[in-house]
């Protein structure tokens, strides 16, 4: 558990003084201060009901916090989603649980509904008295009315009705209630219209059984890694970004969370990105959770058939997202504006694509799951686009809104994607140009080496062709065998990359904006996870002490929760950008197994490597 902090009364609090919760449909974001700052639902993408993260004064809020706060600190019932918040004030204190309630017995491995669409605030006084204020007031115009045991409010914005339910009397959505030690109020607020057959339960024994259902799951997880707290948590985090329906896996759980504070590059992540949640059953898998692999492959390539077209991204029911919009009515998280709903990079052309899904079937495949015929039709014909793909410019892993060019990253995933194709077509000898997919993806691997190579610095270079600028992502290539990372150009490329995009303390730069022209043009912070790609670089070259070293360094970034954001500010080592970030999560789950693996003198891909041989 942390220590005591104090609580500012005005302005924002920092990201990083934010805990996560949900049940696998929605979710919120709850502050150090007792106020939930950000929270959708039903959906991930649905319109905020509460974002004063974004506009304190304008967003709205769920508040649980006693007159007088000073002091408050946060953790996580142990292995579970549940969150607690303590906050004290000149006369008590008093603790917040927060949780979305789960149905009890829900597995969370299994692609079903698990929510009862509730979110449960208890709140106890543990030490003297305290009057503690209660506001529920969502964004926009909400009519309040009284009903049996609460209130409902009608929001009209999000096209939600809503049921506020007290244990104790309430004289509104906006009251003051006086509690003293001992003594405590619950409040559900439920979203759901449809009467859960367990609503007749307690709320104390519902809270129970959501605890019960987080550390079932939990306990799959494998606890062989160094700073297992943090893989435990880092898996907890990614589930509760999992839209455990039909498999979508969403980036973040915010919008517009500034990637540099008062500048332009504010986006909207509450959607499923094909490479962000590749990257994630990947890692998921690897920590012993191997059925979210399967979900994601069924929801990604239903996805990518229902228009005829394989996109970036798309809302978590598999289709595009809707067009991006600013919002001129919010400010901007400490005034950074603009506000974006929808996100248009669904629009952009990312070749990458292509060789995420098809490594994901490869996992899939060689850990003993079925390949249907019609599965594998799919997968053969994005093999035979991935052979064209890459001779053409597109917008990158980072998704540049500047003119496309002829990235390395984008080239190597088109390698990826013949070779798990031509791999997949003979180990189990499924119909399909296997011959020409491993010749062109050797071929294609010698023209990266040899087109992307710059003399001048002594590295592999952004894109294919001279004057391409560093690019932090060329270190994913030995993550996805495309070179060793003992390869003596890949060797090169780590040296450089360290020196020339290094942001001090272990942090790195995904690129230079003056380097490698992406359409805006202004700084932003540095990258976790291009650290802990880095991390995996160093134990592939044999460096491990200096690979767990710069581990332990990122580790000590996490937030008092355990969290990660996209980003973090060298200058001061506070968060940036949306949060927490599944990315960010998936680049410690991974560097975690590739130490304990190297450590052990394992491989670190054991269940996957004989396929390579």
């Amino acid at each position: 558990m942390s220590g005591w902090s104090p609580t500012p009364l005005e302005g924002y609090l920092p990201i990083e003084d934010h805990g996560l919760i949900g049940d696998g449909r929605g979710c919120a974001l709850v502050g150090r201060d007792g106020a939930v700052s950000f929270m959708c639902v039903p959906r991930f993408d649905s319109p905020p009901l509460f974002c004063s993260l974004l506009d304190r004064h304008r967003g709205g809020s769920f508040l649980l916090a006693p007159d007088g706060l000073r002091l408050s600190r946060q953790h996580y019932a142990e292995d579970t989603g549940v969150l607690v918040t303590e906050l004290r004030s000149g006369t008590g204190v008093v603790e917040v649980t927060d949780a979305f309630l789960l149905r009890p017995g829900a597995q969370l491995e299994v692609d079903a509904p698990v929510g009862r669409g509730e979110l449960v605030r208890h709140a106890r006084v543990t030490h003297g008295s305290v009057d503690l204020r209660v506001t529920v007031q969502p964004r926009g115009e909400a009519r309040a009315e009284p009903e049996t045991a609460g209130w409902r409010l009608t929001c009209t914005r999000q096209s939600l009705k809503l049921h506020l339910i007290a244990s104790r009397p309430l004289p509104g959505p906006l009251c003051t209630v006086p509690l003293n030690q001992g003594e405590d109020l619950w409040l559900r607020l439920r979203w759901s219209e449809r009467q859960d057959p367990g609503s007749r339960q307690s709320t104390s024994s519902c809270l129970d059984d959501t605890i019960r259902v987080w550390r079932r799951w939990s306990a799959l997880v494998v606890d062989d890694t160094p700073r297992t707290e943090l893989v435990r948590r880092s898996a907890i985090t990614l589930k509760l970004l999992d839209h455990v329906e039909n498999g979508a896996i969403v980036a973040a759980p915010t919008s517009s969370l500034p990637e540099r504070i008062g500048g332009d590059r504010n986006w909207d992540y509450r959607y499923a990105w094909i490479r962000d949640a590749a990257y994630t059953v990947f890692a998921l898998r690897r920590i012993g959770l191997p059925d979210e692999a399967g979900g994601f492959l069924h929801w990604a390539l239903t996805a990518a058939w229902r228009d005829g077209r394989l996109r970036v991204l798309y809302d978590v029911d598999g289709r595009p997202p809707p067009r991006e919009v600013i919002d001129d009515e919010l400010e901007g998280y400490r005034g950074s504006a603009p506000v974006r709903w929808g996100n248009a990079a669904a629009e952009q052309t990312q070749h990458d694509v292509y060789g995420e899904i098809l490594d994901c079937a490869f996992q899939w495949a060689a850990t003993g799951r079925p390949l249907s015929t019609g599965l594998w039709h799919r997968l053969s014909g994005l093999a035979e686009q991935a052979r064209i793909a890459w001779k053409t410019p597109d917008h990158g892993i980072w998704e540049i809104r500047a003119r496309g060019r002829p990235f390395t990253y984008s080239a190597a995933m088109c390698q990826v994607a013949l070779d798990r194709a031509a791999r997949l077509a003979t180990r189990l000898g499924l119909p399909g140009n296997d011959i020409t997919w491993a010749a062109e993806a050797r071929g294609l691997t010698g023209r990266i080496i040899r087109d992307a190579w710059d003399e001048r610095t002594n590295s592999l270079t952004e894109h294919l062709g001279e004057g391409g600028g560093l690019d932090a992502s060329l270190l994913a290539l030995p993550l996805r065998r495309v070179l060793p990372a003992d390869h003596p150009r890949m060797a090169a490329t780590t040296r450089a990359i360290t020196e020339r995009l290094g942001a001090g303390d272990g942090l790195l730069f995904r690129y230079l904006p003056q380097e490698s022209p992406d359409g805006l043009n202004e700084p932003e912070g540095a990258f976790l996870l291009c650290s802990f790609w880095l991390v995996d670089n160093l134990a592939g070259q044999g460096r491990v002490d200096e690979a767990s070293a710069l581990f332990d360094e990122l580790c000590s970034y996490a937030s008092p929760l355990g969290l990660f954001a996209e980003q973090i500010d060298p200058s001061d080592h506070t968060f940036l950008g949306n949060f927490p970030q599944a990315l960010s999560h998936v680049g410690l789950l991974s560097s975690a197994v590739v130490l304990g693996r190297t450590q052990r003198g394992v491989r670190p891909e054991l269940s996957t490597h004989a396929w390579f041989q």
